[in-house]
């Protein structure tokens, strides 16, 4: 069949289901995301390999995985859906009736102190945009992210392979703490050695990220044996409860717990942690560029992430000159 045939012959519907598809591995997935019935999402597949005349997905035990000619046809497919959404936005925004929509993906760990001011400055710009927060651990965020159904995200540098048809910008260095509530018996001495944290229920970072990595070479270095029980947690919501009732030492990147270290509900614990600062980053398609929406977006995330930095540094630098004063004021009294 002649290309140009192909061509006028794929339609939207085609490529909304093959990305879905794509992105989660499974038809039945695939259709629950886009509201309709399985069969239909098998139907219009195989109506766009008979348009393309090539097989898009290899299907078996696990799942509907994408052939080469499937990965690559996915770019471009993706980058039609994308221009077409940001079309409609545009004209939303021209129109002044429909509000425009961003997809946006971001770690879990990290939404809770950067979204609220970002969303703030941004919707004094854009007002009339609806914005779909999508949280997820970093692989995930990836995957959709080549699968084109978030336009950006704000994550961790990943290993290169899977940052192939990726670009990322990093906005700061995100370092991993211990917490326990207030009142905890870890708090009650002078001096903490690591390895009373086994008298403890212990919440990690679930297994395969980036920050688990750190916190188990952390607990190596510490001379803690191998944990013989532990609770992977992604959600911060569920980490914060555990930490919070059941008494739990909580391994949790800094920002997740600002608010909560700041009103005194949780306490770091005076554990060694340097060197565990992992980039955070904007991470977007190299192939597409970001909409107007989307650019604002990143914007206000790049200001806003340049804040904080400025205002951590601030905090270091007040902690410095607070150690140096009191050394001057021992000195002075020792030598008086």
């Amino acid at each position: 069949m002649q290309r140009s045939l192909a061509d006028s012959r794929v339609k939207f519907r085609h490529l909304q289901c093959f990305l879905a598809v794509a992105q989660f591995g499974s038809v039945q997935r695939a259709a629950d995301s886009l509201s309709i019935t399985q069969p239909a999402v098998s139907k219009t597949v195989a109506e766009l390999e008979a348009i393309l005349g090539v097989k898009l997905f290899e299907r078996g035990r696990h799942g509907a995985v994408p052939t080469r000619e499937g990965q690559l046809f996915m770019p471009h497919a993706s980058a039609c859906v994308s221009a077409l959404r940001q079309g409609v936005d545009l004209l939303a925004r021209a129109e002044g009736a429909a509000a425009a929509t961003l997809e946006v993906g971001i770690l879990p760990t990290v939404a809770a102190a950067l979204i609220p001011p970002v969303l703030k400055q941004f919707a004094t710009l854009w007002p009339r945009v609806i914005v779909r927060l999508a949280t997820g651990a970093n692989p995930e965020l990836l995957e959709r992210l080549k699968a084109g159904t978030i336009e950006f995200a704000v994550g961790r540098l990943a290993d290169p392979e899977r940052m192939v048809g990726l670009s990322f910008e990093q906005l700061f260095t995100e370092p991993m703490i211990a917490v326990v509530r207030a009142g905890h018996p870890l708090t009650q001495g002078l001096s903490l050695p690591a390895t009373s944290l086994e008298d403890f229920p212990v919440v990690l970072p679930p297994f395969g990220t980036l920050i688990r990595q750190s916190a188990e070479s952390l607990l190596s270095a510490w001379g803690v044996p191998p944990l013989s029980a532990f609770v992977e947690v992604l959600s911060v919501s569920t980490g914060r409860a555990l930490t919070l009732e059941n008494g739990a030492v909580w391994f949790v990147p800094l920002s997740a717990v600002e608010y909560e270290l700041a009103h005194g509900m949780l306490v770091r614990l005076p554990l060694p942690f340097a060197g565990t600062g992992e980039p955070v980053g904007l991470i977007r398609r190299s192939d597409t560029q970001p909409s107007p929406v989307g650019r604002a977006f990143i914007d206000a995330v790049r200001e806003v992430a340049q804040q904080r930095m400025a205002a951590i540094a601030g905090k270091m630098a007040g902690k410095v000159a607070g150690k140096d004063q009191r050394k001057r004021s021992r000195a002075r009294s020792a030598s008086s």
